[in-house]
This record gives structure tokens, sequence and C-alpha cells, in this order.
């Protein structure tokens, strides 16, 4: 059976089932999964150095994050993606673009329709053509309204057994929540009132996992969305995907054999897929997912936004450079993500151990006074503490620890030039690509703290403001859309090109970039006041400019220069 797979990736799948249901179980589960695979044609494996490029940026959007009368959101993300960014970015994210009911597509109601709201699968598969399509495997929980937990609730198939039930005297103590929202939910079955549990919220319900038809269910939904065209899979939550009564159900060594299985399948059914895993938790607890190049893909690279927010809003890239500095390189084959802001607010638990707490809560108060918010996790001890910071990222340059002032422009683009400038992949959010601020009506509108980042931009509006150079929109996209071009050809820049972290100072974020073919120096001001910065021997190319320059360069309130050695 199932004779066109190697046999060691037949027992590595084996060994892998073995661990997490058990000997009794792993022969016929194996077979079970390798007969999914036989319809997928076998593909030559890519080289791990071909799986992405320095031309590879990644846009981040919801389908309707543009909207324009008497079309779909998705024609009209497509529409604008190819008018405004085809030269720009070559992937981009969708968020998740399915039916749902709550948390602005992450409480999915059926995985495998697209939201009509938005338009259907033909429009997915246009975009999928013409960028690199990164689409969310929701793999935690599921909606209250998704037909499994409808049949758990009348006790049917399939979904009976799909949920976790736990007697809400149980100790749970021990788990680690992302929420200050109650751990387990009642919810009245036929079989009498049930306590399920709720990781997110109460319409967010955690599926079992240590239930192999769970598994099967998901692989089902995955291979669907390989064959939609989707080729960058983003893991949602998953570091919390297997619970285990008395344990911190974070990070369990089943979820890590999980994430391996899904490398398994991705690379057997789509070789040019790239897996990538959703962990907003402190820095080492976030790499594991990297496994030993066996995991991930591609890691979020959490601690960048925070302390590149924290750099700018002091005017310190201390606590940057050292954590940039002392950053090892991930596993061959395997690359970071990095962003700065996203659909989600910017995360805090990120900092733990890079940054003391009264810097944290520094900064903290520091946004709040840009009108920003915060959302709050529950402590062991029953306390609370800040879990993620709620403000649009161009809201959040407005100002330092001086106060506002007329600058805003200048730190939003020497913010996202460190981020071009790293090791990794480059992901910008469009809300930030856009220049757009604090969306405090949509906050008051839907009551979630995370609405403030998740304005929906009018067509006719935007164009309006993109067409006059004046408006900040227009500055902003023209900046970064520079930015992103030029990185694009710079082969030091290449997500795999080594990096050295230059000590020039708190006031300077330095980093050397090289190949065989080029040596590239990003300097980057974090201060409001004029830096002149020695350069090392030589003479040196600046991109931005294009002027030839030695000895010294001098870098103006929140300068950016990007060097190459002529």
């Amino acid at each position: 059976m199932n004779g066109r797979f190697p046999s060691e990736y037949r027992q590595r799948i084996r060994k892998r089932l073995a661990f997490l249901y058990g000997e009794a179980q792993a022969e016929a589960l194996t077979d079970h999964l390798l007969e999914k695979l036989a319809g997928f044609a076998p593909e030559p494996h890519p080289a791990p150095s071909s799986l992405w490029r320095e031309h590879d940026l990644l846009l981040i959007t919801y389908g309707d994050s543009i909207r324009k009368p008497d079309e779909t959101p998705l024609r009209t993300l497509h529409r604008f993606l190819t008018a405004h960014l085809g030269d720009t970015v070559s992937s981009v994210h969708i968020l998740p673009y399915f039916p749902y009911s709550s948390d602005d597509g992450f409480a999915v109601i059926d995985y495998l329709r697209v939201n009509p709201a938005l338009g259907d699968w033909p429009e997915v598969e246009a975009i999928a053509r013409d960028f690199r399509l990164m689409t969310d495997l929701v793999i935690n929980h599921v909606s209250s309204r998704h037909a499994w937990f409808q049949n758990y609730l009348r006790d049917l198939d399939p979904g009976r057994d799909y949920f976790i039930e736990v007697d809400p005297d149980t100790d749970l103590s021990q788990v680690v929540r992302p929420r200050t929202t109650p751990l387990l939910t009642r919810f009245e079955t036929v079989r009498g009132p049930r306590w399920v549990w709720t990781t997110f919220s109460p319409d967010q319900i955690d599926v079992n996992f240590q239930n192999p038809k769970v598994l099967f269910e998901y692989l089902d939904i995955l291979l669907y969305y390989l064959g939609k065209g989707a080729r960058l899979i983003r893991l949602d939550a998953i570091a919390y995907l297997w619970k285990k009564i008395g344990t911190p159900c974070i990070h369990l060594p089943e979820t890590h054999e999980v994430v391996k299985l899904l490398r398994d399948v991705v690379e057997q059914a789509a070789p040019d897929t790239l897996l990538i895993t959703e962990t907003n938790v402190p820095h080492a607890e976030n790499i594991r997912y990297f496994g030993q190049g066996d995991e991930a893909h591609v890691v979020y690279q959490f601690p960048l936004p925070p302390l590149v927010l924290h750099a700018l809003y002091t005017g310190d890239a201390g606590y940057l450079n050292h954590w940039a500095a002392n950053l090892e390189p991930p596993p061959p084959g395997c690359t970071f993500l990095n962003f700065l802001a996203c659909h989600d607010g910017i995360g805090l638990r990120p900092l733990e151990g890079i940054v003391p707490s009264e810097e944290i809560d520094r900064l903290v108060a520091g946004m709040q006074e840009l009108d920003g918010l915060v959302s709050w996790r529950a402590t062991p001890d029953g306390g609370r503490a800040p879990y993620e910071l709620n403000i649009a990222w161009f809201s959040a340059m407005q100002g330092t620890v001086k106060g506002r002032d007329g600058l805003a422009v200048e730190r939003h683009r020497c913010a996202h030039a460190i981020m071009l400038a790293l090791q990794g992949i480059a992901a910008f959010y469009i809300l930030s690509l856009l220049g757009t601020e604090n969306d405090r009506e949509g906050v008051e509108q839907t009551g979630a703290p995370r609405a403030i980042n998740r304005h929906k931009w009018d067509w006719n509006a935007l164009q309006t403001r993109l067409a006059d150079p004046h408006s900040p929109q227009a500055r902003v996209f023209t900046e970064l859309r520079r930015l992103a071009g030029m990185r694009r050809r710079q082969p030091a820049f290449h997500p795999d090109a080594p990096q050295q972290v230059l000590d020039l100072g708190p006031a300077v974020f330095a980093v050397r970039r090289q190949t065989q073919s080029q040596t590239l120096l990003a300097l980057h001001n974090v201060t409001a006041q004029p830096r002149l910065i020695p350069l090392p021997g030589g003479q040196w190319h600046e991109l931005l400019s294009g002027e030839r320059v030695e000895a010294e360069i001098a870098l103006p309130p929140y300068g950016v220069a990007w060097l190459a050695q002529a």
C-alpha cells in the first residue's frame, strides 16, 4: 500500500503518529494519511535556498481592508495589488477569509467556504496566480457556530468527540493564559450542561487533538488550501494546541510533533510551500518552533515590533542593539518573518527577559498617551499583566517621551527600514503601508481593542489621499515603496545573508549584511537629533540618495542610510 512513498518517509510519518496516538493505532493511521497524499503528484523538492529571495516581501491584509462600491472586496484587493504593489510585494497574507462569527475571522464557521461578503474561491485563486498566497489554518479552535460544535451539542457525528470537556472544579491553575476570559465555558447539550475548553473566548471552542479524527479533519483542510493555490500556511495560535491537565498546556511535545507532521505533509504534497508558526510568546519559546530545522520553515520575529517601538519612543536603541547582536541565526532551511504591525496588537510578552518590566510599563503608558489601548492577560497569581498594545503603528509614531511632534513620517520610515534591513523575510501590514492612524470609531462600534488597527479604507477616499503628495498616506506609501524597491535589488538583503549588528552607540541601529557579491551597511538614527556616523575605510555608495561617501555620513533626525561598498 502507498508504494510510491519512500520507506524512510513512511517510517517518519509512522513514528510521529505513534508518538501522538500510540503504537496500536500507528499503522492504520499511517496508511490513512498516505492514502490522502497519494492523490498529489510527486514534485521535485526545491533546495532550501530557493524557497525565498531578497525580493520576497509579504503584505498582510484583510480581504476587505479596501472597499469599492459595487465590487467584491477580494476583487478590489486584487485590483489594488496589481495597480500599486506589483513591483513591491511578492506574497500576500489574506487574513481568514472564511465565514466567521467573531474575532474578525478567527472564529471560523466553515473552513472550506469563502465568506460571501468578500467574494468566492475564484477571486482567491486569481490572487494566488499573481502573488504567493498565505492562508491561515486556524487550527486551535472553531466557532461555536461551526457544524462540528453544533453536532457536539446534539451528541452527533462528526463532532461529538471533537472537543475538550472538563469538570469546572478541576485545578487548572498551571495553564498559561493569553486572555483574562474564563478558560472553561458552560454550554447546554442534549446530555445536560457541559464545560468546554475555550482558550481565547467563549465563541472560540478549542478542538481536541488527542482524538486522531480531529487531526485528519485538519489535514483535509490543509490539503484543500494547497489545492486552491496557498503556498504559505500560517498555523494560528499553534502553541496552545495540545492540552494535558496538570501542565501549562502550551508548547507541549505533542504540539511540536504535530507541527513536524504538518511539515512532512506539505513537503510531500506541495514542496514549495512554507509553514509559518504564530506563537506570540517570549523569544526563547518562539524559536523552538524551528525544531532542528524540521518544524516551521518560518517563525514570526515577535520581539522586533516592541523593541523597535521602544527604541524610537525613547530615542535609545540599546535593548534593540543588544537583542539583535545576540540573535542566533535560524537553522538551515529556516528563516524569520520580520514585521512591525499586523492585525493584532504589538505583543509585550516577547520582551520578557529582554527589557526590564519598568521599561515595559513606561512604553505602555506612552502608547496610552498617544491614544493607544492595552489588552491584558491573566497571571497565575490571579492578577493581570499587559499582553499587547493596541495602537496603529503610524499613530505610535506620532511622538516620543518628549511628547508629540511633526516627525511621524520620518520615524515611521526609519522603523520600517530597520525591519527591512534584518535577516529574514519582511512583511508590511497594509494599514502601516498606507499611513493609517487609530480607528477609535471601530473600537466604539465593536468593543474590541484590536479594532483600533483594523480600519477599512474606502477605495475612492484612499485614491484621493494617495494622489495628494502632501497627505500623510501618500508620503508614507511613497517612502515605504521606495525602501522596499531598493531592498529587493540588493543581494546582501537575501533572507539567508549573514548579519552583524555594529555597536555605534544607543542613538543608532547599524547592521552589516554581506554576500560574496555585496557588502552592505544599513544605518538608522533612532533619535530626533542629527548624527554624524564614522564609516569603515573605503568608498561607499549610498543607495537611497545615489551619493558616494567616505569617512563619515550625516544622518538627519530618524535618517536612514543603506551603504554598499563601492
